[in-house]
C-alpha cells in the first residue's frame, strides 16, 4: 500500500481530539478521549493526517465556559443544552429518587431523576422548567450494582450505585421493587451501547491489519508515541475498563480501587523497575496484582510492550527489567487472543531490529514460553523470579523413601507428569535416564507419582498440577513458618500397588515398598495385633540401627509404634481406675447459687484430675512398650538389614487388605438403606473395600468389574454405582479417591487380557466403568 494512501486510511483511525482539560481542576487527567465503535463513521470526512496521539500529559487549569457541563457530556455524547426538562421520547424511566450527599450535615436528598438513552439525569423538581443539576453519561463501561440487604439494614432504604466515568451516584427508595427496576432499565441502556475502545486498541488493529507491511507499521510506530517507551508518567489506562470500584467485591480486602486507577498505578511500577535495587518485590507484586484482577493482565502486556519500543538506550540494565518482568508475565499468565497477536508481532520485530543482543534473546525466550504457559495459580516464588529473570531454568529436589533425594530441572510451566515423563520435550532426557536407572525402576509394575507433604499430611500431586506452584506454596508456608521443623517438601513414591510379590529385594523398588509399609503401620492404616505391632517396631529399630546397643540412640516411641494404640491403652485404663469422690463444702455453700456453682467448680476439676492421670498413664505405658520393644530388638542380634526387611513385609502382607491406600468416611449409607459412621474406604489393585476403624475383616466389597460408574456426586460425597446397588460416602478426599481409582482401572485395562472372561478369579473387566463428571470441590 502507497504511504500517501495509508496515510488517508490512518486519517479515521488517527483523528482524536486531544482535550483540553481546562475545568479548573488541578489533577491530571486523561489527554485523550475515549471512542466507541459508532464514532468511527463520523471520522470519514477528515482532512489529511494532522493530529496525533501523544503521551497522556499534565491539564491546563482555568476557567471554561463549559464548566457547568458535565465532564461526560463535553467528552463522550453532543452537549444536551441546560435548563429544563424536555419531555422526550427517549426517556426511559422517571420518578424521585433520594441521592446520597457527602459533606455536610444532609446525607441524602430528594430529586426528580429521569433515564434516557444517553444519561441520568436529576432535576430539582418535577415541573416542566426545573432546573437539572447534575447528569451521568451512560456508555458500555458504566455499571450498577444491585440493591443489598445490608445497605437497607443500615439506611432503612434499598440503595442501587451507578458508576460513570467521573461520577457515582448512590441512589435510594424505600421500595425493594422500584429499586431493582431502576437498576434493570439503567443496566438495558448500558447494554445497548456500542463497546468503547481506547486509541491503543485502534492502533493495535491496525496494526495487525498492516503486519505484513513494515513501512505502514513503521509510519504507525512514528506518529504514535503513545505504542513507545516514555519517562512521563500515564495518566490513564490504555485499555477501556468498567468505572466500577472494587469495594464490592472479595478484592476490596486487599485495598484495591478500580482497575483504571490499578492499571495506572502498575505502570507507575513499572517505572521504578529501572532504578530499583530490589526489582524481585515489585516483580512479585505486579504479578500478585495481575493474579487478584485478571482483566489487568491484557493492560500490563500492553504497558510492558509499550515500554519496550522505540526504547532510547537498548540493552541497558535499566532498560533490560521491563524484558525480565516481561518474562516473568510470559511464564505465568498468557494474554486475550488479539494481545496475544500483539505480543507475537512484537517480539518478531525486536529481533529483526535488534539481532544477536540481549533484547532478542528475551524475546526468543519469551516466544517459546508462551507457547506452553498454562494458569497458575500462584505467582512464581522469589527464587523462580531469580531464574527467570536470567533465563536459566531451575531445579526442583525430590525425595524418595530411605532418605535419599536428587534434583530434577524444571521451569515454569513443568507440570508433575513432566516431570516423571523422560518423553518431555523441554527434558534433560539424560538427567531423567539416570535417575531412573539410579532407582531401578525401568521394569517395575507398579505405579510411582510425586507427593506433597510433610510429617503429619501427604497427598498425590496431580499430573497436570505445575511443579513450580507447589515450590511457590512450601516458599509461603515456610515463610509463616520458619522455625517449623515440619517443612513441606516433595516425595517420590509408590501410588498404586499393582505387584508387591515379584519386587526384587536387593532393589530401591523394595525400601520404597519398605518405608510406605511402615509409614501404614504408624499411621494406623494397617490392621494387626498388639504383638506384631512390637515385633514390627523391633525390626524397624534393626534395619535403622543395626544390633542393639546401649550407646546407640533411639528414634521416640512415636516414630516406631502407632500412637493410637498406646493412647487407647491408657484411656482405657483411666476408665477403669476409681476416682476419688468430690466432697462438697456444705458448710460453706448454701442455696441452689451455691449448689450449682459448687457443682460447675467440681466439673472443671474432675476433668483437670482425669487429664493428669491420663497424661501420667501414657507416658507409663509408653515407657513399658519402649521396654518391651527394646527386648524383641535384642532377639534380632546378627540379622542383615535386608533380612528384617523381609521379615517386615512378610508380617505387614498377612493382613488381606495390604497395598490397599486408606480414606477416612465421615458418613457412609448404601442402596438398601443401612448407615454407619467413621469408617475406612481402602482403594486397592482390584476392589474398593469398607472397613471399621482398626477392624482387619471388610464390611464390604466392591470389585471394578461390577462398578458402573463413580464419582463426585456433590461438594461432599463421593458414589460408586456397582449394577442395582448405589454407595454413598461423605468425605473430603473426593478428587484423591476418584484419582486413585481411575489410575487402578486404568492399569487394569492395559494389563487385561484380550478375552474377557466373567466370573473368573482373575481380575478382568465387563463394561467399561464410566467415571462420573466431578464438581468443584
Amino acid at each position: 500500500m502507497p504511504l500517501q494512501g495509508f496515510c488517508s486510511f490512518l486519517c479515521c483511525r488517527h483523528g482524536f481530539t486531544v482535550l483540553g482539560r481546562d475545568y479548573g481542576e488541578k489533577e491530571e487527567e486523561e489527554s485523550f478521549e475515549l471512542r466507541s465503535k459508532e464514532d468511527e463513521a463520523t471520522c470519514n470526512g477528515r482532512g489529511p493526517l494532522d493530529i496525533t496521539l501523544t503521551q497522556p500529559g499534565r491539564t491546563a487549569n482555568g476557567p471554561s465556559s463549559r464548566s457547568e457541563i458535565p465532564e461526560e457530556m463535553r467528552s463522550l455524547i453532543i452537549e444536551k443544552s441546560k435548563g429544563a426538562i424536555e419531555e422526550d421520547a427517549e426517556t426511559v424511566v422517571k420518578g424521585w429518587l433520594y441521592r446520597e450527599v457527602r459533606g455536610g450535615w444532609i446525607k441524602m436528598r430528594r430529586h426528580w431523576f429521569v433515564l434516557t438513552q444517553d444519561s441520568l439525569d436529576f432535576y430539582t423538581s418535577n415541573e416542566k422548567n426545573a432546573k437539572r443539576l447534575g447528569s451521568l453519561v451512560l456508555t458500555s463501561l458504566c455499571s450498577v450494582i444491585w440493591p443489598d440487604k445490608q445497605s437497607y439494614k443500615e439506611t432503612g432504604n434499598w440503595s442501587i450505585m451507578v458508576y460513570g466515568r467521573k461520577h457515582s451516584y448512590r441512589l435510594y427508595t424505600k421500595h425493594f421493587n422500584e429499586a431493582v427496576h431502576w437498576a434493570c432499565a439503567i443496566q438495558k441502556v448500558i447494554d445497548s451501547k456500542a463497546p468503547v475502545e481506547t486509541p491503543t486498541q485502534l492502533l493495535i488493529r491496525d496494526i495487525e491489519e498492516n503486519k505484513f507491511n513494515p513501512e505502514a507499521v513503521g509510519h504507525i510506530y512514528k506518529h504514535n508515541p503513545i505504542l513507545k517507551h516514555t519517562q512521563s508518567p500515564l495518566y490513564a489506562s490504555l485499555l477501556p475498563f468498567p468505572y466500577a470500584s472494587l469495594e464490592h467485591t472479595f478484592h476490596s480486602a486487599k485495598g484495591y480501587t478500580t482497575l483504571r486507577d490499578e492499571a495506572v498505578k502498575i505502570f507507575n511500577s513499572l517505572q521504578q523497575l529501572e532504578s530499583a535495587q530490589d526489582p524481585v518485590s515489585l516483580i512479585q507484586g505486579v504479578l500478585q496484582t495481575c493474579l487478584d484482577l485478571r482483566p489487568l493482565r491484557d493492560e500490563v502486556y500492553c504497558q510492558l510492550v509499550k515500554q519496550t519500543s522505540g526504547t532510547p538506550s537498548p540493552d541497558t540494565p535499566a532498560q533490560l527489567r521491563y524484558w525480565q518482568l516481561l518474562t516473568c508475565m510470559s511464564c505465568t499468565f498468557l494474554p486475550s487472543l488479539s494481545i496475544l497477536k500483539y505480543l507475537r508481532f512484537h517480539l518478531k520485530r525486536v529481533q529483526s531490529q535488534y539481532p544477536d543482543t540481549e533484547m532478542d534473546n528475551y524475546a526468543t525466550f519469551i516466544s517459546e514460553a508462551i507457547g506452553k504457559t498454562k494458569g497458575r495459580e500462584y505467582v512464581p516464588s522469589w527464587e523462580e523470579i531469580l531464574v527467570l529473570m536470567n533465563r536459566q531454568e531451575m531445579f526442583c529436589t525430590i525425595h524418595y523413601p530411605g532418605r535419599g533425594s536428587c534434583k530434577l530441572p524444571i521451569r515454569s510451566h513443568t507440570t508433575a507428569d513432566e516431570l516423571l515423563i523422560p518423553r518431555a520435550r523441554w527434558c534433560c532426557v539424560q538427567v531423567v535416564k539416570k535417575m531412573k536407572e539410579r532407582l531401578g525402576l525401568q521394569l517395575s509394575h507398579n505405579t510411582f507419582a510425586l507427593f506433597e507433604g510433610n510429617t503429619y499430611k501427604e497427598r498425590a500431586v496431580g499430573g497436570s498440577t505445575i511443579v513450580a506452584d507447589i515450590l511457590t506454596r512450601f516458599e509461603n508456608l515456610a515463610a509463616k513458618e520458619p522455625e517449623s521443623e515440619h517443612q513441606w517438601k516433595l516425595c517420590f513414591k509408590l501410588y498404586c500397588f499393582l505387584d508387591t510379590d515379584s519386587v526384587p529385594k536387593d532393589s530401591i523398588e523394595f525400601t520404597f515398598l519398605f518405608e510406605q509399609s511402615h509409614a501404614m503401620v504408624i499411621q494406623g492404616h494397617l490392621f494387626t495385633s498388639e504383638e506384631d505391632l512390637q515385633l514390627l517396631a523391633a525390626l524397624r529399630l534393626q534395619s535403622l540401627n543395626g544390633d542393639f546397643s546401649t550407646h546407640t540412640p533411639s528414634p521416640p516411641l512415636e516414630e516406631l509404634f502407632p500412637r493410637h494404640v498406646i493412647e487407647a491403652r491408657a484411656l482405657a485404663l483411666v476408665k477403669t481406675a476409681p476416682a476419688k469422690p468430690a466432697c462438697c463444702p456444705s458448710r460453706f455453700l448454701t442455696g441452689a447459687l451455691h449448689a450449682g456453682l459448687w457443682k460447675h467448680t467440681a466439673v472443671h476439676k474432675i476433668k483437670a484430675e482425669d487429664d493428669l492421670r491420663f497424661r501420667a498413664r501414657l507416658k507409663e505405658e509408653g515407657a513399658s512398650m519402649m521396654a518391651s520393644i527394646v527386648e524383641s530388638w535384642k532377639t534380632l542380634q546378627g540379622r542383615a538389614r535386608e533380612d528384617v526387611m523381609s521379615v517386615y513385609i512378610s508380617v505387614v502382607k498377612q493382613w488381606p487388605g495390604f497395598g490397599s491406600t486408606l480414606y477416612e468416611i465421615d458418613f457412609y449409607i448404601s442402596s438398601t438403606g443401612s448407615f454407619s459412621q467413621q469408617l475406612w474406604l481402602g482403594v486397592a489393585a482390584t476392589s474398593v473395600s469398607l472397613y471399621r476403624q482398626g477392624d482387619p475383616e471388610p464390611l464390604e466389597s466392591i470389585h471394578y468389574g461390577q462398578i458402573s460408574s463413580y464419582g463426585v456426586s456433590d461438594s461432599t460425597t463421593f458414589k460408586i454405582t456397582a449394577g442395582d446397588r448405589e454407595f454413598l460416602f461423605e468425605t473430603s478426599k473426593l478428587n484423591e479417591i476418584a484419582q486413585l481409582m481411575t489410575a487402578y482401572i486404568t492399569s487394569a485395562h492395559r494389563t487385561q487380557r484380550p478375552s474377557r472372561r466373567t466370573g473368573s478369579k482373575n481380575f478382568a473387566l465387563g463394561s467399561p466403568v464410566q467415571e462420573l463428571s466431578s464438581h468443584p470441590v
